[in-house]
């Protein structure tokens, strides 16, 4: 498993800010489990971290292994290995 850092991470949908200042770092090979009840936010920072276009990142950083994730596109991210995976998953495009 590779490392993650968040750092002080906003983001907004439209014009509300809707995270502020997350932190968060899961060192490289580690496993951590994000859990809390629904409207918590779980899965709004799975979409952040994979690059959904409804969210836009205002401040902070995401690192994996080091490398800004935020300068890449969605299927930059997935193709090393951040992506939504879902119970019945379908064929991500470009990932093998």
């Amino acid at each position: 498993m590779k490392e993650l850092r968040v750092e002080n991470l906003r983001v907004a949908v439209s014009d509300q800010e809707i995270v502020r200042g997350l932190s968060l770092h899961v060192p490289r090979g580690e496993v951590h489990a994000l859990m809390g009840p629904n409207g918590s936010g779980k899965s709004t920072l799975a979409k952040v971290l994979a690059g959904h276009p409804d969210y836009h990142v205002t401040a902070g950083k995401v690192l994996m292994d080091g490398e800004n994730l935020l300068e890449l596109e969605p299927d930059e991210r997935a193709r090393r290995g951040l992506f939504l995976a879902f119970q019945y998953p379908s064929e991500i495009p470009g990932v093998t």
